[in-house]
């Protein structure tokens, strides 16, 4: 009888160790007041009958009042006018303003051009009205004969013309320290 004593007062202990909880404990995190939940989520971009920006996210959250999407796993393909793939962006996580189509990817930004074009960063943003990729943190920027760093820079979606400050590297065969 005495063993089964022990195992009753055992019991008792435990449940009074799991109990003093009203209530779970929670966290409030972005999901709970998003309109929307997405996964898998796909999103084309066309002006005038032609795809100009594919955007791709593992998930989203979709916020009606201020019109945005906050992303993780992003993937967006850039498009030109006459819709011929011009580069290729993936992310950790991004914003896409639905309003404006402008685009922030943040964290791991990498850019890749058909012909092997890479630029990365840790942010950068895309204004669409302008159809520029501008990226104000450090970047680091390469190609078959040019390898440069700098701290800021602005480019076009294709990555051919790029503006940068305070560029280190090698353009071609000439060293840059500006």
């Amino acid at each position: 009888m005495r063993p089964l004593l022990g195992v009753v007062g055992l019991l008792g202990i435990a449940a009074m160790a799991c109990g003093g909880m009203e209530q779970p404990p929670t966290a409030r995190t972005d999901a709970d007041s998003a309109d929307q939940v997405g996964y898998g989520v796909t999103h084309i971009l066309t002006a005038d009958g032609v795809r100009r920006m594919r955007l791709e996210a593992d998930s989203a959250y979709a916020y009606a009042g201020p019109q945005r999407h906050e992303l993780f796993g992003v993937k967006v393909t850039f498009y030109s006018p006459n819709g011929v793939e011009t580069s290729t962006l993936t992310a950790r996580e991004g914003t896409y303003e639905w309003r404006s189509g402008n685009m922030e990817a943040r964290g791991d930004v990498v850019t890749l051009s058909p012909d092997g074009r890479r630029l990365e960063t840790s942010i950068l943003q895309y204004d669409r009205q302008r159809d520029l990729i501008i990226g104000p943190a450090e970047f680091h920027w390469t190609t078959p004969d040019q390898d440069v760093v700098g701290e800021g820079f602005t480019t076009d979606p294709e990555l051919r013309n790029v503006q940068t400050t305070r560029a280190r590297g090698a353009l071609g065969r000439v060293p840059v320290d500006q």
